[in-house]
């Protein structure tokens, strides 16, 4: 009997984790499913779909740059895609219909709250950029109920405009990078892509408050720049997106399979494997 295809779009694709991290939980679970990498600019990706789908693809995951392309092109979406207007998983139905889900938030948060132990509730939060990656955590950042969430980005009324949109949640304002001086925080998540090019947003000295903590949606091989920075700051905790990576994709296996595997021994694989 043939495996289920499932693959990940996005370009660049080379660094992608995903493929191990679904033979990972497919193993695991006892799933009989083949998951692959492709390399798919945007420009071709309504292409490549459709060739995958007529293959007889299951389920996709899009990664930089078609999150947002993916969420025009699913024919039913999720509340949580609508919310971040950008899709990461995408089930292929039966009659070639798209369901589009995003499960970056959700990832975010079960790394923050069951991995790391850090409960968002009462917490002043920093959130660093304005972009897709940012779009897709507000919301179940402000389901945590923290005191409130402060998004930065050089381009003010871009920061100005995504609080906006989420301003019917509560408890959500922008600055621009210049305006954080006597700023404090009790949780700085780096949203924008500084880390992917070894560079630090502009964050003024003593912005962390004692015990406070630093996540970086971005991973590497090595401890990013601003992890680096966190632990220059004396976080509590300063950490990469490697848990956030794994949650996510636990959550697309769920919608795709009905069957939840166990993150962590997962997590510790991979982390396992950049300490060599």
């Amino acid at each position: 009997m043939p495996s289920d295809q499932y693959a990940v779009f996005g370009h660049p694709i080379s660094h992608s984790k995903s493929p191990r991290i679904h033979t990972l939980f497919a193993q695991q679970t006892g799933q009989r499913i083949e998951y692959t990498a492709r390399d798919v600019p945007a420009d071709i990706f309504k292409e490549e779909l459709k060739n995958f789908a007529d293959g007889g693809g299951r389920g996709l995951s899009c990664t930089v740059p078609l999150k947002e392309l993916a969420w025009h092109i699913a024919n039913e979406k999720s509340e949580r895609a609508n919310r971040a207007r950008a899709v990461n998983t995408l089930v292929i139905g039966n009659d070639g219909k798209l369901f589009g889900d995003n499960t970056d938030g959700v990832g975010l948060m079960r790394d923050l709250t069951e991995n790391l132990g850090v409960t968002v509730t009462g917490l002043d939060i920093l959130l660093l950029g304005a972009g897709g990656a940012s779009r897709g955590v507000i919301d179940p950042l402000l389901a945590g109920k923290p005191s409130r969430l402060i998004i930065a980005n050089r381009t003010l009324a871009k920061a100005e405009k995504l609080a906006s949109e989420f301003s019917d949640r509560g408890g959500i304002a922008a600055l621009g990078f210049e305006s954080l001086n006597g700023e404090h925080f009790d949780l700085i998540l780096n949203a924008t892509a500084a880390s992917l090019t070894g560079d630090l947003p502009p964050l003024p000295e003593r912005i962390l408050n004692p015990g406070g903590v630093c996540y970086d949606l971005a991973y590497g091989s090595q401890p990013t720049p601003f992890v680096r920075w966190g632990v220059g700051q004396g976080a509590r905790l300063s950490v990469d997106g490697i848990g956030m990576l794994v949650e996510q994709a636990a959550e697309s296996f769920f919608i795709w399979r009905g069957k939840r595997p166990q993150t962590r021994p997962v997590i510790e694989l991979l982390n396992l494997a950049r300490s060599q």
